[in-house]
């Protein structure tokens, strides 16, 4: 992603956290486990990357050390739902709730202020998912987004579930600042020209990358089933004059480069000898 130009990416326990640990998004990861593969992420690439930090995995103590630790981790950002810490759910998953207006402010004023002590730069979003809540509605959604700018202090805020273009326009017009909206249940996802139209300058496409790995997986390993050494054989030939980036460790990486360099510094002549066969 990092190669291709993309300017900052998101790690989701949905997807991202499903992938490492094979657990479903419901509030059953450990903020630990989050922050670990979220780590090993952002050493691998120097854009800014976003966690989902879920409900904060707690209150406000939690919060606090949550976004401490994101940003001892190299991260950028962190994204923070409403949705009650008990009964967490998956995004467009039926029987969603929201704490109250004044829970929610008080979670996101401690990320903020945690923010504060330790790297003004650090990005607090908050996620709102009152749209679709059993217990709220579009109104107090709109309203809770510029509550949270507003009184918690937050830089960023998203809508997670615009029913349609005219819902998005609502929020944009009540809101002031960086505004970003999910797919939700609109019957496709917006293009970059049409964000912008919106007035929205932030685009937010998750799953796209995982969704075409696991297809291009998937079809490889049916062919491999059926043709067994050829279907990889025919893999190298058809990417022959399309090369892809490896995730290889570069020489400035703690890589064979650097493995050498180190030895070569420490070990004997004899332990060295190595190199000349």
């Amino acid at each position: 992603m990092e190669a291709a130009g993309c300017e900052a990416a998101f790690v989701g326990t949905g997807i991202t956290g499903g992938n490492y640990t094979a657990l479903p998004d419901t509030g059953v990861l450990s903020a630990t486990e989050c922050l670990q593969f979220a780590g090993y992420i952002a050493r691998a690439v120097s854009f800014p990357l976003i966690l989902d930090g879920d409900t904060g995995h707690g209150g406000p103590p939690a919060v606090r050390r949550l976004v401490h630790e994101c940003i001892r981790a190299g991260l950028a950002g962190i994204r923070i739902d409403d949705q009650p810490v008990e009964g967490k759910r998956s995004t467009q998953t039926a029987g969603i709730e929201v704490v109250s207006r004044d829970a929610a402010v008080e979670r996101y004023q401690a990320a903020v202020r945690a923010r504060d002590e330790l790297d003004p730069d650090f990005v607090i979003m908050a996620q709102c998912y009152a749209r679709d809540a059993a217990n709220s509605s579009l109104e107090d959604c709109i309203k809770r987004l510029q509550t949270y700018r507003k009184e918690a202090g937050v830089d960023w805020v998203q809508l997670e579930s615009p029913h349609s273009v005219e819902e998005i326009k609502q929020a944009r017009a009540a809101v002031e600042g960086p505004l970003s909206f999910m797919k939700g249940k609109l019957p496709r996802f917006l293009g970059l020209d049409e964000h912008l139209a919106l007035g929205v300058n932030i685009a937010w496409y998750p799953g796209f990358t995982h969704q075409v790995m696991w297809a291009a997986l998937h079809d490889f390993m049916q062919d491999f089933q059926k043709r067994g050494i050829l279907a990889w054989e025919d893999f190298q030939a058809s990417r022959k004059d399309r090369p892809y980036p490896r995730p290889d460790v570069g020489p400035d990486g703690e890589g064979g480069v650097k493995q050498r360099e180190l030895e070569e510094r420490y070990l004997s002549q004899v332990a060295l000898a190595k190199y000349k066969k």
